[in-house]
Protein backbone atom coordinates (compact mmCIF):
# COMPACT_ATOMS: atom_id res chain seq x y z
CA UNK A 1 0.00 0.00 0.00
CA UNK A 2 1.19 3.43 -1.06
CA UNK A 3 0.24 6.73 0.54
CA UNK A 4 1.31 10.48 0.80
CA UNK A 5 2.06 11.59 4.08
CA UNK A 6 1.88 7.15 5.60
CA UNK A 7 4.22 4.51 4.92
CA UNK A 8 3.13 1.09 5.55
CA UNK A 9 5.56 -1.84 6.05
CA UNK A 10 4.62 -5.45 7.36
CA UNK A 11 6.93 -6.49 10.61
CA UNK A 12 7.60 -10.95 10.94
CA UNK A 13 4.79 -11.28 8.87
CA UNK A 14 1.89 -10.21 11.17
CA UNK A 15 2.96 -6.79 12.55
CA UNK A 16 1.98 -3.77 10.40
CA UNK A 17 3.96 -0.59 11.02
CA UNK A 18 2.36 2.57 10.13
CA UNK A 19 4.89 5.58 10.25
CA UNK A 20 3.69 9.34 9.83
CA UNK A 21 5.55 10.23 7.01
CA UNK A 22 5.74 14.77 7.16
CA UNK A 23 8.57 15.04 9.22
CA UNK A 24 8.97 18.34 7.56
CA UNK A 25 5.65 19.49 9.63
CA UNK A 26 6.40 17.16 12.28
CA UNK A 27 4.08 14.47 11.25
CA UNK A 28 1.37 16.96 11.71
CA UNK A 29 -2.06 16.06 10.15
CA UNK A 30 -3.70 16.88 7.35
CA UNK A 31 -7.15 16.37 5.36
CA UNK A 32 -5.08 13.59 3.23
CA UNK A 33 -3.37 11.78 6.46
CA UNK A 34 -6.86 11.69 7.97
CA UNK A 35 -8.49 10.08 4.76
CA UNK A 36 -5.19 7.77 4.29
CA UNK A 37 -5.91 6.25 7.75
CA UNK A 38 -9.13 5.62 7.77
CA UNK A 39 -8.71 3.53 4.35
CA UNK A 40 -5.62 2.08 5.97
CA UNK A 41 -7.09 1.02 8.89
CA UNK A 42 -10.56 -0.14 7.41
CA UNK A 43 -8.11 -2.32 4.85
CA UNK A 44 -6.35 -3.94 7.54
CA UNK A 45 -8.87 -4.63 9.95
CA UNK A 46 -10.10 -7.17 7.49
CA UNK A 47 -6.50 -8.49 6.74
CA UNK A 48 -6.13 -11.79 8.84
CA UNK A 49 -2.23 -11.66 8.15
CA UNK A 50 -1.78 -8.47 10.08
CA UNK A 51 -2.73 -9.26 14.16
CA UNK A 52 -1.03 -6.05 15.64
CA UNK A 53 -0.11 -2.66 14.31
CA UNK A 54 2.37 -0.46 15.55
CA UNK A 55 2.08 3.13 14.62
CA UNK A 56 5.45 5.78 14.70
CA UNK A 57 6.60 8.98 13.31
CA UNK A 58 9.37 9.66 11.18
CA UNK A 59 11.91 12.34 12.27
CA UNK A 60 12.06 13.78 15.67
CA UNK A 61 8.56 13.77 16.19
CA UNK A 62 5.82 11.31 16.65
CA UNK A 63 3.00 13.49 15.74
CA UNK A 64 1.82 17.20 16.40
CA UNK A 65 -1.64 17.58 16.41
CA UNK A 66 -3.35 19.50 13.03
CA UNK A 67 -1.61 21.27 10.66
CA UNK A 68 -2.24 24.96 12.12
CA UNK A 69 -0.47 25.70 8.65
CA UNK A 70 -3.28 24.16 6.66
CA UNK A 71 -5.53 25.86 8.72
CA UNK A 72 -4.07 28.89 8.29
CA UNK A 73 -4.52 28.58 4.69
CA UNK A 74 -8.27 27.37 4.13
CA UNK A 75 -9.57 29.48 7.23
CA UNK A 76 -12.99 27.86 7.58
CA UNK A 77 -15.80 29.86 8.93
CA UNK A 78 -18.71 28.65 10.41
CA UNK A 79 -20.19 25.15 11.87
CA UNK A 80 -21.09 24.36 8.35
CA UNK A 81 -17.61 24.82 7.61
CA UNK A 82 -16.40 23.03 10.15
CA UNK A 83 -18.35 20.15 11.35
CA UNK A 84 -16.90 17.92 8.72
CA UNK A 85 -13.30 18.54 8.92
CA UNK A 86 -13.58 18.19 13.32
CA UNK A 87 -15.48 15.05 12.35
CA UNK A 88 -12.52 13.59 10.38
CA UNK A 89 -10.13 14.86 12.63
CA UNK A 90 -12.06 12.98 15.34
CA UNK A 91 -12.27 9.80 13.38
CA UNK A 92 -8.33 9.85 12.38
CA UNK A 93 -7.42 10.47 16.30
CA UNK A 94 -10.12 7.23 17.43
CA UNK A 95 -8.80 5.13 14.61
CA UNK A 96 -6.27 2.94 16.95
CA UNK A 97 -8.67 2.77 19.87
CA UNK A 98 -11.20 1.66 17.15
CA UNK A 99 -9.28 -0.92 15.26
CA UNK A 100 -10.48 -4.50 16.34
CA UNK A 101 -6.54 -6.05 16.58
CA UNK A 102 -3.99 -4.67 19.39
CA UNK A 103 -2.16 -1.28 19.08
CA UNK A 104 0.53 -0.22 19.95
CA UNK A 105 2.22 3.68 19.80
CA UNK A 106 6.25 3.94 19.33
CA UNK A 107 6.26 7.63 20.86
CA UNK A 108 9.84 9.05 19.28
CA UNK A 109 9.10 12.46 20.15
CA UNK A 110 6.53 14.82 20.83
CA UNK A 111 3.09 13.69 20.62
CA UNK A 112 0.66 16.83 20.95
CA UNK A 113 -2.89 17.85 20.60
CA UNK A 114 -4.65 15.57 18.68
CA UNK A 115 -1.10 13.72 18.05
CA UNK A 116 -1.16 13.03 21.59
CA UNK A 117 -4.83 12.02 21.79
CA UNK A 118 -4.41 9.54 18.99
CA UNK A 119 -1.65 7.99 21.49
CA UNK A 120 -4.14 7.62 24.30
CA UNK A 121 -6.47 5.66 21.93
CA UNK A 122 -3.50 2.93 21.38
CA UNK A 123 -3.91 -0.06 23.67
CA UNK A 124 -0.22 0.54 24.64
CA UNK A 125 2.08 2.82 24.86
CA UNK A 126 6.30 2.54 24.28
CA UNK A 127 8.25 6.31 24.18
CA UNK A 128 11.31 7.71 24.52
CA UNK A 129 12.56 9.13 27.60
CA UNK A 130 13.28 12.16 26.01
CA UNK A 131 9.70 12.23 24.71
CA UNK A 132 6.94 15.25 25.42
CA UNK A 133 3.59 15.46 25.35
CA UNK A 134 1.30 17.92 25.62
CA UNK A 135 -2.48 19.70 25.12
CA UNK A 136 -1.61 23.20 24.30
CA UNK A 137 -5.19 24.02 22.06
CA UNK A 138 -6.48 26.58 24.46
CA UNK A 139 -3.44 28.45 24.40
CA UNK A 140 -4.20 29.24 20.96
CA UNK A 141 -8.07 29.70 21.16
CA UNK A 142 -8.88 25.82 19.73
CA UNK A 143 -11.38 23.68 21.46
CA UNK A 144 -10.58 19.81 22.45
CA UNK A 145 -11.34 17.14 19.85
CA UNK A 146 -11.40 13.95 21.27
CA UNK A 147 -11.08 14.84 24.97
CA UNK A 148 -9.92 11.22 25.88
CA UNK A 149 -7.67 12.50 28.72
CA UNK A 150 -9.95 12.73 31.45
CA UNK A 151 -10.69 9.00 30.97
CA UNK A 152 -6.95 8.35 31.64
CA UNK A 153 -6.32 10.59 34.39
CA UNK A 154 -9.32 12.02 35.87
CA UNK A 155 -10.80 15.61 36.03
CA UNK A 156 -8.22 17.35 38.29
CA UNK A 157 -5.61 16.78 36.32
CA UNK A 158 -6.86 16.96 32.83
CA UNK A 159 -8.10 19.85 33.29
CA UNK A 160 -5.02 21.37 34.81
CA UNK A 161 -3.32 19.62 31.74
CA UNK A 162 -6.07 21.09 29.19
CA UNK A 163 -6.44 24.50 30.74
CA UNK A 164 -3.04 25.35 30.77
CA UNK A 165 -2.22 24.46 27.30
CA UNK A 166 0.17 22.28 28.79
CA UNK A 167 2.86 21.19 25.91
CA UNK A 168 5.91 20.36 28.04
CA UNK A 169 4.84 17.40 29.62
CA UNK A 170 7.74 15.22 30.35
CA UNK A 171 7.98 11.34 29.69
CA UNK A 172 8.49 10.77 33.20
CA UNK A 173 5.69 12.47 34.07
CA UNK A 174 3.44 10.78 31.52
CA UNK A 175 4.55 7.64 33.32
CA UNK A 176 3.70 8.20 36.52
CA UNK A 177 0.12 9.40 35.31
CA UNK A 178 -0.26 6.00 33.33
CA UNK A 179 -0.57 7.75 30.07
CA UNK A 180 2.50 5.49 28.76
CA UNK A 181 3.85 2.31 29.78
CA UNK A 182 7.32 2.33 29.61
CA UNK A 183 10.28 4.76 28.87
CA UNK A 184 13.39 3.31 26.62
CA UNK A 185 16.18 5.46 25.47
CA UNK A 186 14.69 7.26 21.99
CA UNK A 187 16.67 4.68 19.71
CA UNK A 188 14.94 1.90 21.52
CA UNK A 189 11.67 2.75 20.81
CA UNK A 190 10.27 0.77 17.84
CA UNK A 191 12.32 -2.27 18.49
CA UNK A 192 10.83 -2.13 21.91
CA UNK A 193 7.34 -2.07 20.06
CA UNK A 194 8.09 -4.51 17.59
CA UNK A 195 9.24 -6.89 20.41
CA UNK A 196 5.69 -6.29 22.39
CA UNK A 197 3.84 -6.45 19.05
CA UNK A 198 5.73 -10.10 18.41
CA UNK A 199 4.36 -11.10 21.62
CA UNK A 200 0.85 -9.81 20.95
CA UNK A 201 1.30 -11.77 17.84
CA UNK A 202 1.48 -14.80 19.10
CA UNK A 203 -1.98 -14.49 21.29
CA UNK A 204 -5.00 -16.48 19.25
CA UNK A 205 -6.09 -13.48 17.04
CA UNK A 206 -9.66 -14.51 18.17
CA UNK A 207 -9.18 -14.48 21.43
CA UNK A 208 -7.03 -11.00 21.94
CA UNK A 209 -9.39 -9.01 19.65
CA UNK A 210 -12.83 -10.10 21.52
CA UNK A 211 -10.93 -9.28 24.60
CA UNK A 212 -10.45 -5.61 23.50
CA UNK A 213 -13.77 -5.50 22.68
CA UNK A 214 -14.31 -6.34 26.05
CA UNK A 215 -12.25 -3.97 27.73
CA UNK A 216 -13.44 -1.21 25.46
CA UNK A 217 -16.73 -1.66 26.20
CA UNK A 218 -16.41 -1.55 29.78
CA UNK A 219 -15.38 2.30 28.84
CA UNK A 220 -18.90 2.75 26.33
CA UNK A 221 -20.92 1.30 29.08
CA UNK A 222 -19.30 3.91 31.29
CA UNK A 223 -20.68 6.71 29.09
CA UNK A 224 -17.42 7.13 27.02
CA UNK A 225 -19.19 7.55 23.62
CA UNK A 226 -21.59 9.85 24.52
CA UNK A 227 -19.44 12.26 26.14
CA UNK A 228 -16.46 12.26 23.64
CA UNK A 229 -19.38 13.03 21.04
CA UNK A 230 -20.70 15.45 23.55
CA UNK A 231 -17.28 17.14 23.72
CA UNK A 232 -16.74 16.95 19.84
CA UNK A 233 -20.35 19.12 19.07
CA UNK A 234 -18.81 21.74 22.33
CA UNK A 235 -15.76 21.64 20.28
CA UNK A 236 -17.51 22.04 16.67
CA UNK A 237 -19.04 25.22 18.20
CA UNK A 238 -16.18 26.45 19.79
CA UNK A 239 -14.53 26.73 16.32
CA UNK A 240 -18.07 27.15 14.83
CA UNK A 241 -17.77 30.64 16.58
CA UNK A 242 -14.32 31.43 16.28
CA UNK A 243 -12.01 32.90 19.20
CA UNK A 244 -10.44 36.85 18.72
CA UNK A 245 -7.05 34.15 20.17
CA UNK A 246 -7.46 31.98 17.59
CA UNK A 247 -8.02 34.55 14.48
CA UNK A 248 -4.93 36.48 15.42
CA UNK A 249 -3.00 33.49 15.95
CA UNK A 250 -3.98 32.27 12.14
CA UNK A 251 -3.06 35.41 11.28
CA UNK A 252 0.53 35.75 12.39
CA UNK A 253 0.46 32.54 10.67
CA UNK A 254 -0.25 33.76 7.79
CA UNK A 255 1.87 37.15 7.76
CA UNK A 256 4.59 35.96 9.46
CA UNK A 257 5.36 31.94 9.27
CA UNK A 258 4.13 29.23 12.20
CA UNK A 259 8.13 29.74 14.01
CA UNK A 260 6.50 33.47 14.49
CA UNK A 261 3.21 32.57 15.49
CA UNK A 262 4.44 29.88 18.24
CA UNK A 263 6.76 32.65 19.64
CA UNK A 264 3.52 35.55 19.55
CA UNK A 265 1.77 32.55 21.75
CA UNK A 266 4.23 31.72 23.84
CA UNK A 267 4.91 35.46 24.73
CA UNK A 268 0.89 35.77 25.90
CA UNK A 269 1.55 33.31 28.59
Amino acid sequence: MTYQTLLYDIYNDSIGVVTFNRSSRANAMNQIMLQELADLCSTLSNDDSVRCLVVTGSGDSFNSGFDLKDQAEAMPTGVKEWAPLLEADFKGIMSFWDFPKPTISAINGAALAGGFELMLGCDISIAADNAIFGEPELKFGAGIVAMVLPWFVGPKIAKEIIFTGEDQLSAQRALELGLVNRLVPKEDVLSTALALATKLSRMDPMVIQRTKRAINRTYEIMGMDAALRAALDIDIMIEGEGSDIKREFLHVIREQGLGNALKWRANRY
